[in-house]
């Protein structure tokens, strides 16, 4: 039951910038690492960026790289992503998932999602 919800989308114009967010439904959870992906129609969901619970560790694709940003808060449940200088071609729906600190998760797979929160940018 426990979920993710992702706010901040919007329409934007090309240069301009969001902040996505990334907050747990209901109760808090343990988790390894958090990250954003984003899917487009017609094309295969994309990895953007991740982030460790610490914060310390973060990885990005190389579409995203300088231009977005992921961080987390101090208490370690919201997650976010600065975008900056968007472009038309980052027009998708953006989705954040975690990597449950559990037993049944050794393997560390993404397996709490939240439902995504559009972004579109015209140019």
């Amino acid at each position: 039951q426990v979920q993710l919800v992702e706010s901040g989308g919007g329409s934007v114009q090309a240069g301009d910038s969001l902040r996505l967010s990334c907050a747990p439904s209901g109760r808090t959870f343990s988790r390894y690492a958090t990250g954003w992906f984003r899917q487009a129609p017609g094309k295969e969901r994309e990895f953007l960026a991740g982030i460790s619970w610490s914060g310390r560790d973060t990885v990005y694709a190389d579409s995203v790289r300088g231009r977005f940003t992921i961080s987390t808060d101090n208490a370690k449940d919201t997650v976010y992503l600065q975008m900056n200088s968007l472009k038309r071609e980052d027009t998708a729906i953006y989705y954040c998932a975690a990597q449950g600190a559990t037993l049944q998760n050794r393997h560390r797979e993404y397996d709490i999602w939240g439902q995504g929160t559009q972004v579109t940018v015209s140019s």
